[in-house]
């Protein structure tokens, strides 16, 4: 495979991976803290309602998983297109 192609993948596939992340990053932060945070109040968790404890708690904690996720999947995809950090910075 030529390398235009590989690198081609490489983005095409980082920017799957991005669009799947943010999107669930959306849900969780904007639709379940914002938009439907009344319908999430109706359920208590751990004496608090749930609308609540998503725009308080859930939705940072999931930011910061999907920190790890990425990083994790972007170090699979550097070795699955061998790329390295340091090809990179020469390509610059």
């Amino acid at each position: 495979m030529k390398s235009s192609d590989n690198k081609k993948l490489y983005w095409r596939k980082n920017l799957q991976y991005l669009a799947i992340l943010l999107g669930i990053w959306f849900v969780t932060s904007f639709l379940c803290s914002i938009v439907f945070v009344e319908q999430l109040d109706k359920i208590r968790f751990g004496g608090f309602r749930l609308g609540f404890y998503f725009a308080q708690q859930v939705s940072i904690w999931i930011f910061v998983v999907l920190i790890f996720v990425y990083a994790w999947l972007m170090n699979r995809l550097d070795k699955k297109y061998q790329v390295d950090e340091e090809d990179a910075e020469d390509s610059e």
